[in-house]
């Protein structure tokens, strides 16, 4: 079996940003020589989170607005007991959670006819990292 590993970075203009990330995950698989298998995708970022859905303005706003609802920015968070002002991020992670695991068949990603694969940044501007990790024949 046949492992590769690629990191994509990011520093993002924005405290919060949605980055469809399908191109960079289907660069490692078209140069990994993996025929069959799986490539994970996982935020490195307790602030960060990874998902597959549609590429479109509309539903990317929905989901914004879906999650500060769920989890509103608010001063009163515990966690900002510790110093930091980011416990609306922590919640908004889980919600969208860290990971995908996307199919290869015939050595190029196994998506449906819409999905897309995106970062979803919650506390950014600074320097973050996505772990790719294909595994397969």
């Amino acid at each position: 079996m046949k492992s590769v590993t690629k990191y994509l970075w990011f520093n993002t203009r924005n405290h919060r940003e949605f980055i469809n990330i399908t191109d960079g995950v289907e660069d490692l698989v078209s140069n990994s020589g993996i025929n069959e298998g799986f490539v994970l995708v996982s935020a490195m970022h307790i602030t960060a989170g990874v998902y597959v859905n549609d590429a479109e303005s509309g539903l990317i706003a929905d989901i914004e607005e879906w999650l500060e609802k769920l989890a509103p920015y608010r001063p009163d968070y515990r966690h900002h007991a510790t110093g930091e002002m980011n416990g609306d991020a922590h919640l908004k992670s889980l919600l969208i959670h860290h990971q995908v695991i996307v199919p290869i068949t015939q050595g190029r990603l196994d998506l449906g006819p819409w999905q897309q694969i995106y970062y979803a940044e919650f506390d950014g501007q600074r320097r973050k990292r996505v772990i790719l990790k294909a595994l397969g024949e």
